[in-house]
């Protein structure tokens, strides 16, 4: 089947709860979206509040402290909160790009250092406590102290499974990381061998349809495509012919379905689930959206990626990327009074500034 870009954004936008907010509870929600970015602590607060029906701070949180969400190292590497349960397999399946990605970064520097030696003693620093980054960082540098210390916390961080308890990650609760081991705050041993079908399928029933590209993008799993092309999915091409994998029951979504503004936040899945964002944003926009390693917060209107905003001193700043109609002003500004009484700022202003692309301030 032949999916014009209209029909793929519409599909895509129904897996991700954005047509019309969802009556999932927050677990159902964080499973169904398989890990919510969590680089920073507030954001995926604000990406379940656009999604659900019924959420407040206080559901997430709860759920962080009660242990059923967690938060650690996973998707390409980042911050993300997932179920417990969906940790124990995928957190295994992600050694390989947090393996890569360690030592594109702190290789060169750790020369001589014995990586197993390094996760032992790693190990037997955090068993039965948790310790901060900066705590770690000093104990593993009695060991080594001829190397750069952020450079064996770091690493640790990627070798180990660990992950961040709460208050850390809580809505406003910033400061050092927490580490813990993760068999410790789970309860249980991490899946000793995952099937990376499991990650695929889940994917795609939140993110499809998508390319392999898109699975590597999102996961930052490579050499995919035999594992996608073996699975017994459906096919569908795009205009430009790129086959599109999805599920075979996946549910379909109608090319004139209405899609109200939605406001996405800092680091959103959304926005880096593809290696083609096309269905989302242009590719002048995606420049303007993500810069390095910062994803600015966006809301869509009629679906797509129309500009970017943040909330200031109580106030929400919007800045569409081009001129907006009336109508539509007047949805975002009732739906940003709406995110400000989340954000516990009711009462603030939604402020205009000048249409344009152009890198956030």
């Amino acid at each position: 089947m032949k999916l014009s870009p209209r029909a793929l954004n519409r599909m895509t936008l129904q897996r991700q709860l954005l047509l019309e907010r969802a009556s999932l509870s927050p677990v159902q929600a964080i499973e169904h979206l398989v890990a919510v970015q969590g680089q920073d602590v507030n954001p995926p607060y604000f990406g379940l509040w656009s999604r659900l029906a019924s959420f407040t701070q206080d559901d997430l949180t709860s759920l962080l402290h009660d242990r059923r969400v967690v938060r650690g190292s996973l998707l390409r590497g980042t911050q993300h909160l997932a179920l417990a349960d969906d940790y124990a397999w995928l957190r295994p399946l992600m050694q390989a790009p947090l393996s890569r990605a360690r030592q594109a970064a702190w290789g060169r520097v750790m020369v001589g250092v014995d990586l197993d030696e390094l996760v032992a003693l790693a190990r037997g620093h955090l068993a039965g406590r948790t310790l901060s980054r900066p705590e770690l960082r000093d104990l593993l540098a009695r060991r080594w102290p001829e190397v750069d210390p952020m450079a064996l916390a770091w690493s640790a961080q990627a070798l180990v499974a660990v992950v961040h308890p709460p208050p850390s990650g809580t809505w406003n609760k910033g400061g050092a990381t927490p580490f813990t081991l993760a068999e410790e705050w789970l309860g249980r041993p991490l899946d000793a061998a995952p099937r990376v079908e499991r990650m695929v399928a889940r994917y795609l029933a939140a993110f499809g349809p998508a390319s392999v590209m898109d699975v590597q993008a999102w996961s930052g799993l490579t050499r995919l495509r035999p594992v996608v092309e073996a699975m017994p999915l459906r096919r569908h091409t795009d205009l430009d012919g790129r086959v599109l994998y999805d599920l075979p029951d996946a549910p379909p979504a109608p090319e004139d379905a209405p899609a109200p503004v939605r406001f996405l936040p800092y680091f959103d899945n959304l926005m880096v689930a593809y290696a083609d964002r096309s269905r989302m944003m242009t590719a002048e926009q995606r420049k303007a959206v993500c810069v390095g390693a910062i994803v600015h917060p966006t809301f869509l209107v009629d679906g797509v990626v129309a500009g970017m905003w943040d909330v200031k001193d109580g106030d929400l700043l919007l800045r569409p990327f081009g001129p907006l109609p009336e109508a539509v002003m007047a949805e975002l500004a009732e739906e940003g009074a709406r995110l400000l009484a989340f954000a516990g700022a009711a009462g603030g202003s939604v402020t205009w500034r000048p249409a344009g692309l152009r890198p956030a301030a």
